[in-house]
């Protein structure tokens, strides 16, 4: 290991920035030295532009890891390195904005009915009871859920927060089913080796192999079960601040964006055309016309 990646990785625990964002901006910043064939110690701003054009033309990276390589240099070299230029000759690019995909209750159930091992179907099915992170469910102990409180302890999760979710009742059964059949010690869904919990890139496999299995045409995700979670959700009637809450949202304005896929917030107004009368009236007029004879 290099002096200089040894000081970021200390800059970023004295930070507490989490073990997954450590890991992403050591990779980031790796790959950006790869480039180049030199330490960043002696890249600038102009080398920083030219990798920035690179993963753009060339790459045709996405704007999650154009986001994560920014994130990754600004810390290197505001923080570790402490370039005053790190801010204003680092360009941020915006952030694409994207419906997220949400499954209905009806696709949720068929993508459940495709989940045979008992293991795998009780991890997924925390995940849409709870709307958990894949993340989150993965590092799930067995002391977390607290059936006495009806309540789940997500500890830890993204920005280093603690929060808690409800425990549904059918959940609970499924949970204690499983735990009486696997008798987990430690982490609830252990991985193959001893010691370790399943991976998310795991979980990923297990979720495209199942949707594909149920004729889905959406990708199936421990995230877009979330995204449905909160949706189906607020199609129920919960307040949205609650379902900010129980998903861990630092704003509610994160949140928000699911009134843009509810179907009752969309279809619970009219739309103009069926204020037209005449408009109406002319497509009566078409059903019942022949259109044989037309």
């Amino acid at each position: 290991m290099t002096p200089l990646r040894q000081r970021m990785i200390e800059d970023m625990r004295v930070r507490n920035l989490s073990p997954n964002t450590q890991q992403l901006y050591i990779d980031r910043v790796a790959k950006f030295a790869r480039y180049f064939g030199k330490s960043p110690e002696l890249l600038g701003p102009e080398d920083v532009r030219t990798y920035q054009v690179h993963l753009i033309h060339q790459k045709r990276a996405s704007s999650s890891m154009l986001q994560q390589t920014v994130c990754a240099l600004r810390f290197l070299y505001r923080n570790t390195l402490g370039k005053e230029w790190a801010l204003p000759c680092i360009p941020t690019p915006r952030r694409e904005k994207k419906l997220p995909v949400v499954l209905s209750q009806e696709e949720v159930s068929r993508f459940l009915d495709n989940l045979p091992n008992l293991k795998h179907r009780a991890l997924i099915m925390t995940a849409y009871a709870t709307g958990m992170r894949v993340s989150e469910v993965v590092s799930l102990r067995a002391a977390d859920i607290e059936s006495d409180r009806m309540m789940i302890r997500v500890e830890q999760g993204k920005g280093r927060k603690d929060r808690y979710v409800m425990l549904s009742p059918n959940l609970l059964e499924l949970l204690r089913a499983y735990w009486k059949i696997t008798r987990p010690t430690d982490w609830l869904f252990p991985g193959q080796r001893p010691g370790t919990h399943l991976t998310t890139k795991r979980v990923l496999q297990v979720c495209i192999k199942a949707g594909a299995a149920a004729g889905l045409t959406k990708r199936v995700t421990v995230r877009a079960l979330r995204h449905s979670f909160a949706t189906h959700l607020l199609d129920a009637g919960a307040n949205i601040r609650v379902i900010q809450i129980l998903l861990g949202h630092r704003s509610l304005r994160t949140t928000a964006r699911y009134t843009h896929v509810s179907r009752e917030t969309i279809c619970s107004i009219s739309s103009p055309l069926d204020q037209l009368s005449k408009a109406v009236a002319d497509i009566q007029k078409l059903k019942t016309t022949d259109p044989v004879r037309s």
